[in-house]
């Protein structure tokens, strides 16, 4: 017989058509199964199941494959599930808390009153409105330009729900007009204009000024996210930092990276830049980043470095540059002239109190 049906047709109703057609009683063919004929008479009725010993038997004793009873029985079986209501509406669930979880990291986002639904219904919406969807199931727009740039680039739920909430802060804020030429001279005199943990809360200011937007979120558990720009839809840059490594100099020197990445012209090419030290690569050029970054740190060459570094030199080389001796530190760690342990680096200010001001 056949093994391709067109529609779905309970297994009892093809045995019982190839007994007929063999001019097979059933008790006949529980005699051939060995099995008694209240065995084949619940198979052919629907009210047992063919098993894979059984489908076994059938095959040898009608000819066939133990795969096609199993076969006719599943697709069977799955469309009539296919037909129950309350079946589909439970998939659909489940479809949609795959789908959240794809997107987002939705414990954290709850944790932080970002999203308060209980329900996955109500999830969806709320991450509908922070990610500009129109249905849960489309793909954000960083999707969208992440996979235009390069196809096989993966963006992680994590990263969609920060970058979402910058965006979101950002869209809140309102600035000047964009100056790159303003943007490009405050870089380089960041390090002498922020020397002390408090000045920290004066870098949104600073930056509205030059029409930029920077917006603190908070890195979310286990994420290793530094930092991100993109653009707005008017073309205004954005750029959002985590906070993460909470020290002056590395939070300093991230925000420096991100103004490096719009001032070298890396939106032109990339809808949105993700530096992550964790989940993938970074979308956007690293290497030129961090060059123009390194070169706004330190507003002059430094001295000669003696060959054992310490306190007093490190304070006074900070002060005649004028900028804090944290940074100076960040910088000769960065160029492995004070190792990344050092006791020169104890009790290093932590700006994460500064930062959630803003």
């Amino acid at each position: 017989m056949s093994t391709e049906l067109a529609v779905a047709v309970p297994v009892g109703e093809i045995l019982a058509d190839e007994l007929n057609d063999r001019g097979w009683t059933q008790a006949e063919f529980a005699e051939i199964l060995d099995r008694p004929a209240q065995f084949v008479s619940e198979i052919v009725s629907g009210k047992k199941e063919i098993t894979r010993e059984s489908a076994t038997q059938i095959a040898a004793a009608l000819k066939t494959s133990p795969e096609m009873w199993l076969k006719i029985q599943d697709k069977y079986y799955l469309w009539r599930h296919a037909q129950d209501e309350r079946s589909q509406g439970q998939l659909n669930d489940v479809r949609l808390r795959a789908r959240l979880k794809d997107l987002a990291p939705i414990s954290v986002l709850r944790q932080r009153g970002i999203i308060q639904g209980e329900t996955p219904s109500e999830q969806a919406r709320e991450l509908e409105h922070l990610y500009n969807l129109d249905n849960i199931f489309s793909d954000p727009a960083i999707l969208v330009a992440a996979r235009r740039s390069k196809a096989d680039e993966h963006v992680s739920g994590t990263q969609l729900a920060w970058i979402a909430c910058v965006r979101q802060r950002a869209e809140e804020l309102e600035v000047g007009t964009y100056d790159r030429a303003a943007l490009e001279e405050l870089a380089a005199n960041l390090t002498r204009l922020i020397k002390e943990p408090a000045d920290f809360i004066r870098l949104p200011g600073l930056f509205a000024e030059v029409g930029v937007r920077l917006v603190f979120v908070e890195a979310f558990p286990g994420s290793k996210m530094d930092g991100c720009a993109f653009l707005l839809g008017d073309g205004s840059p954005v750029i959002g930092i985590s906070g993460r490594g909470k020290r002056f100099d590395k939070v300093l020197f991230t925000v420096l990276h991100e103004v490096a990445h719009i001032i070298l012209g890396h939106l032109d090419d990339e809808k949105y830049i993700i530096d992550d030290q964790g989940e993938s690569p970074t979308l956007g050029a690293e290497g030129p980043a961090n060059d123009q970054a390194a070169d706004w740190v330190l507003p002059a060459p430094l001295p000669a470095v003696p060959a054992r570094i310490n306190q007093p030199w490190l304070m006074s080389v900070a002060s005649s540059l004028g900028i804090h001796p944290i940074v100076l530190i960040g910088r000769l760690q960065n160029d492995g002239r004070i190792p990344w342990k050092s006791t020169l680096v104890k009790n290093a200010p932590s700006v994460l109190a500064e930062l959630k001001k803003w």
